[in-house]
């Protein structure tokens, strides 16, 4: 049998409007509440994603396939998007269905829970990456090493994100945490002198994990006198930016499996430079009010 899968594409402002897989009618009321049969009529057998380049759509969409969910359809949007359409079906306690990534968050705002993989298509625990064009050792030794020594936690990216996330500017918030975490900060710049204005470009998708850690970087960098420019772009530009020089490099790459497309069509056109962050982890993401634990109960 040939499965086909849909991805269906919609902006942020017409996924708000639509209210995809979360909004409710007049009586706050979700389409199929009170007449739904299974998790699938519940949420009108829709998964809220976010940008379709992102890797976690495209190993989505391997789930789709690989748990036969015929019926499915995957929703692309933004992460703004998708947390947007948490929100307004969690404050109803609709049931949703979202992509979900750790570090977020939305963990720490919202009771939430990973639907089980029994066959393993999001891996186990992931790495994010740090990777630099090919010669930036050369060009811009200090940056490269700086680069390379960059390792936070979780919880350092947590508290840079729920700043934001409260209404902090990205550039406050940053600054913020590297005041009052010195003596990290130091470790990535251990060993290090400072330049006189060297320009360096990096590249970051728009999850709020990498927006914390690249405005966190581009203060850092500028600290050592450094001109940073940041660009935000999907995950594929990402790569190819840092693959074809236009990028110096990012702090975003997420391996094995989110970015695992990326890393082997642009083998040996990057430089790995280190893991920033061990242990975190991409899924399916659902409430820990809704009555159900594994992707293989979407088929009922």
């Amino acid at each position: 049998m040939t499965l086909t899968k849909k991805l269906v594409g919609f902006g942020a402002t017409a996924l708000l409007a639509l209210g995809l897989a979360a909004c409710g009618n007049d009586d706050g009321k979700t389409e199929n509440e009170g007449t739904a049969t299974s998790v699938g009529e519940s949420v009108n057998y829709k998964i809220t994603g976010i940008d379709p380049g992102a890797g976690i759509m495209e190993t989505t969409e391997k789930a789709i396939e690989e748990y036969e969910l015929t019926d499915w359809d995957l929703v692309s949007g933004s992460g703004a998007a998708m947390t947007a359409a948490l929100k307004k079906a969690y404050d109803k306690e609709n049931p949703i269905i979202v992509t979900g990534w750790t570090p977020h968050w939305k963990f720490a705002k919202y009771d939430l829970k990973y639907l089980e993989d029994p066959k393993g298509v999001y891996g186990g625990e992931e790495q994010i990456r740090s990777i630099g064009r090919i010669g930036l050792a050369e060009d811009l030794p200090e940056a490269h090493q700086i680069l390379s020594q960059f390792h936070w936690t979780e919880e350092d990216m947590g508290e840079v994100m729920m700043a934001i996330q409260e209404g902090e500017k990205e550039e406050v918030a940053a600054q913020n945490w590297i005041e009052a975490n010195e003596e990290k900060v130091a470790e990535w710049t251990a060993g290090v002198e400072k330049v006189d204005g060297d320009k360096i470009k990096l590249a970051y998708v728009a999850w709020d994990s990498e927006i914390a850690s690249h405005n966190v970087m581009k203060i850092v960098l500028e600290d050592m006198g450094y001109d940073v420019t940041l660009t935000q772009v999907e995950a594929g530009p990402m790569w190819t930016a840092v693959a074809d020089g236009s990028a110096d490099a990012t702090l975003a790459a997420w391996l094995p499996i989110t970015h695992k497309t990326y890393a082997e069509k642009f083998e040996g056109k990057f430089e790995e430079l280190g893991v920033n962050m061990e242990g975190v982890k991409i899924g399916l993401v659902v409430p820990t009010y809704m009555d159900i634990d594994s992707i293989e109960d979407l088929k009922e």
